[in-house]
């Protein structure tokens, strides 16, 4: 009787544990269905600068939020496109990366090898294989998503130069509608994705940027 009460109080337990460590581990398997399936996609995006300073209140500051849409195509295309307060774009081409400011009338150009440290959009919408410049872990659910957390490994190419120690990915449906980034210092940059439709792109033009007439051209090595 006491190992007929022992077994079933193990399958009770097990029958609430199991469910917790299956959705937990679904979020690392949903980022990669994501990477390996999606080869195309566009959307929208907010995102906010948080203070790693509190408010009079107590409360973390936002100090800067930005809005616009995005587009991607792999390998290594995509457009972050900032529409609100200002207009501001960043394009991977596939070869460089390319920001460019109206206000400015400037385009700064970089080699591709650096968008990962240039912008949290190369890390879910360029061609790295995630697992090879990260270890991924599961930490559960938040906010009604399932987040994994990406850890950069030490001594890969590319990957030293991110200014994040901490970056968390939050899933759902396979597709990633939030991002949070954490820098050694406590700042962090919140990212929130909307109005996904997958693999819709297929005009890899829209991925060439012009400069328009009289823009200052900044190359960096």
């Amino acid at each position: 009787m006491l190992k007929l009460s022992y077994a079933l109080k193990l399958f009770v337990f097990g029958t609430m544990v199991l469910p917790y460590i299956l959705f937990a581990q679904d979020g690392v398997i949903q980022l990669k269905n994501f990477v390996q399936q999606v080869k195309s996609a566009d959307g929208e995006f907010i995102q906010q600068q948080v203070s790693s300073q509190l408010g009079s209140d107590g409360k973390a500051r936002v100090t800067k939020t930005l809005e616009g849409k995005f587009s991607f195509l792999r390998p290594g295309k995509f457009i972050w496109e900032v529409q609100k307060p200002f207009e501001q774009k960043m394009i991977a081409d596939g070869k460089q990366l390319i920001l460019w400011d109206k206000d400015l009338n400037q385009a700064t150009y970089r080699p591709s090898s650096q968008a990962l440290a240039a912008t949290p959009a190369a890390i879910i919408f360029g061609d790295v294989a995630l697992d090879k410049y990260f270890d991924l872990s599961p930490v559960g659910e938040k906010g009604g998503l399932v987040w994994v957390e990406l850890t950069p490994k030490v001594g890969k190419a590319n990957i030293e130069d991110i200014p994040y120690s901490k970056i968390g990915i939050g899933m759902s449906n396979d597709l990633p509608q939030a991002m949070e980034l954490r820098d050694n210092f406590g700042n962090v940059v919140l990212l929130t994705l909307s109005k996904i439709k997958t693999n819709t792109v297929s005009n890899q033009n829209r991925f060439l940027f012009n400069p328009p007439a009289g823009t200052e051209i900044v190359k960096l090595q």
